[in-house]
């Protein structure tokens, strides 16, 4: 089984442990053939409160934490300016 990973950025802290990322992606639009940006937000669980607001992350999926946290931070790609 492979695990899923996603790459953001961290837009909000929620709460003890917890960071809200967001995930854009670009598709192709199915009529007009353009290039679109597409977002997701995911609940990543963040053990030691290690990320900030802006910071590029890198998370996993694992077994779900609560109900719709399913991920956990694997690394932190880039820190965002303060």
């Amino acid at each position: 089984m492979a695990l899923k990973e996603i790459q953001g950025t961290v837009v909000k802290k929620a709460g003890d442990k917890t960071a809200t990322v967001l995930v854009e992606r670009k598709v192709v639009h199915p009529r007009y053939h353009k290039i679109v940006k597409r977002f997701k937000k995911y609940l990543v669980h963040d053990e030691n409160n290690q990320t900030n607001v802006g910071d590029t992350i890198s998370a996993i999926e694992c077994r779900p934490i609560s109900k719709t946290k399913s991920f956990r931070l694997k690394e932190i790609v880039a820190t965002g300016v303060k």
